[in-house]
């Protein structure tokens, strides 16, 4: 992995000295219609943003799409980019997602950086080399795998978060502790979700970053063991594609759901301890709530799983536990095994 990930001490300091190890002709900053307003006050002031062009897109997942990219490779065009160019993303996933493609593609690739300004962004889109946009309804479908130059992980940006994003972001931690240790998870299931002491989470974010990238070094492009950061995701985007066409929710909300489906199908297949399924599930619904599925959307569900790209031959691949820490990757469940777990995430 050739990205340098920066937990930040001093922000306009690391920023200067990573736009200086990208050599570049001009530099544009992609934000979207929130971070404009909420992120980059606060950074514009750097003597080494003095020049930037900004390019903003409209915020949320829902504009991930065809026309947002479209809109920044114009821009880009337009603003007389070339290949020695430097894209910096100042946003949530959507963004770093969006504008690492945006970097990927434009004149067949330009330096980019990461600054990732939610907790979900830092601790999951903005780290690993994931890049790509939605399309035809299915979340991630085009893109690429390219890492960012830098990542700057500064976590006075959360304090502009509302609630309901740290929780999302929060929920990959968990994540990250369920493939990583028992402490780590006893941690974060511990944690005061409700009212975040901003300083020990600035350390948690740290501690799962390296969960991430530790994973990331070993498997780039996603061919063994990078599999483990999909636990929660079959079932979690599949609710997430679900809701779009409803009342969309939020990544990580999908990804918590997602969890509760993964632990209770790893439980009964292979052989993860019920306890503490059962602590992490509970968590999970204190802080997340849950979303109003019926038996009736079973079939959509389904289907939307067998769209999942990690699948193989049409059948629905999982990464299940047999411990905290104990990963299985391409696991298979059948339809009724898959209806049970949906049964038991309706009922708990």
């Amino acid at each position: 992995m050739d990205q340098r990930i920066i937990i930040s001490q001093n922000f306009n300091k690391e920023l200067a000295e990573a736009i200086s190890e990208c050599s570049h002709d001009k530099i544009f900053v992609l934000t979207d219609e929130t971070t404009i307003k909420t992120c980059w006050p606060t950074i514009s002031s750097s003597y080494s943003l003095k020049k930037a062009h900004i390019i903003t897109i409209p915020a949320t997942d829902t504009n991930k799409n065809l026309e947002s990219i479209s809109h920044v490779w114009q821009q880009l065009q337009e603003r007389g980019a070339s290949r020695k160019s430097l894209l910096i993303n100042l946003g949530g996933g959507m963004v770093t997602d969006l504008g690492g493609f945006a970097a990927s593609t434009f004149k067949r690739g330009i330096n980019f950086i990461n600054i990732p300004t939610t907790l979900l962004a830092m601790v999951d889109a903005s780290v690993g080399g994931k890049t790509g946009i939605n399309f035809g309804g299915l979340k991630n479908e085009i893109g690429v795998f390219n890492d960012s130059k830098y990542v700057i992980l500064d976590t006075s940006f959360l304090k502009t978060l509302d609630h309901e994003n740290i929780c999302s972001g929060y929920a990959e931690m968990i994540k990250h502790g369920l493939i990583s240790n028992d402490r780590m998870w006893a941690e974060l299931i511990n944690f005061d979700l409700q009212n975040p002491d901003l300083k020990q989470l600035q350390q948690m974010v740290a501690s799962s970053v390296k969960v991430k990238e530790k994973v990331v070094t070993k498997d780039p492009f996603e061919q063994g063991i990078r599999k483990a950061l999909n636990l929660g995701h079959t079932f979690g985007h599949a609710f997430e594609s679900w809701a779009l066409k409803r009342t969309p929710i939020l990544h990580g909300y999908a990804v918590a759901y997602g969890l509760i489906c993964e632990l209770y199908l790893s439980a009964i297949k292979t052989g993860f301890p019920t306890d503490k399924m059962r602590q992490t599930v509970s968590f999970i619904r204190e802080n997340y709530g849950t979303i109003a599925i019926t038996c009736d959307d079973y079939p959509e569900l389904i289907e939307l799983m067998q769209h999942d790209k990690k699948n193989q031959n049409g059948i629905i691949n999982f990464t299940l536990l047999g411990a905290i820490g104990d990963i299985k990757i391409n696991q298979t469940a059948n339809e009724e095994e898959i209806k049970d777990t949906l049964d038991f995430f309706r009922e708990g």
